[in-house]
């Protein structure tokens, strides 16, 4: 697969267990995850266009892997355990969170990462990305300084990946900053602080800040 994906697009992919990786996450070890991917398998669906994301799924987070992930992962702080599925096939926009996010693969699918440290005045240059092949059933911690978004798919059919977070994140802000320079200008939803590209119409229409800069991207599959 990775051979594939390399030789029908012109950015370089790497698998996760790449050590060019260690910079943007780890692999989680030592965790079963059976019964949330069951959980995913059995009860989700891939949409015929676009992406779902659910932040918490209550189903979910009554399963004991929960409490396991929650006081060993992230030292007893209160999480959420969601999942997004859809088609997504770009790169056109980068997110962040305070606190690590951890990605289930259900399906293989891509993941495109970068640094905060790249950003430089709220922009993010196309080209300073790297691409990252995720195979089913790999578990993976992204830090708080990866910049990502969606999945990206490598099969018609799309994808599904349970996403992990810290609680509240990707929920509704209360009070939005009213700074207009600054990080504050990134910041969209509750501990999310996004980039578009002009031309993603949805977070554009959201309000998120225009700052990927360079060619709106699609991966081939």
């Amino acid at each position: 697969m990775l051979e594939h994906l390399n030789r029908v697009n012109n950015v370089r992919i790497l698998s996760v267990f790449d050590p060019l990786f260690q910079t943007y996450g780890n692999i989680v070890k030592g965790y079963d995850f059976t019964s949330l991917i069951d959980y995913m398998e059995r009860h989700t669906e891939i949409p015929e266009s676009g992406n779902v994301y659910f932040p918490s799924i209550p189903e979910m987070e009554s399963l004991p892997i929960y409490r396991e992930i929650q006081d060993r992962m992230y030292g007893g702080m209160p999480i959420q355990i969601g999942y997004c599925n859809g088609r997504n096939s770009t790169y056109n926009g980068f997110e962040y969170h305070k606190g690590s996010e951890i990605n289930i693969a259900v399906t293989d699918f891509m993941l495109v990462l970068g640094h905060t440290w790249q950003i430089r005045e709220n922009c993010f240059h196309v080209g300073d990305e790297q691409v990252f092949f995720v195979p089913k059933g790999t578990a993976i911690e992204m830090f708080q300084t990866t910049l990502h978004l969606s999945p990206c798919k490598v099969r018609d059919e799309g994808f599904k990946g349970i996403v992990v977070l810290p609680r509240g994140t990707n929920t509704p802000l209360e009070n939005r900053p009213e700074a207009e320079d600054g990080e504050d200008r990134l910041l969209l939803q509750k501990n999310k602080w996004v980039i578009s590209h002009p031309e993603r119409e949805p977070l554009m229409k959201q309000g998120a800040f225009p700052g990927l800069i360079g060619e709106n991207k699609e991966l081939h599959y």
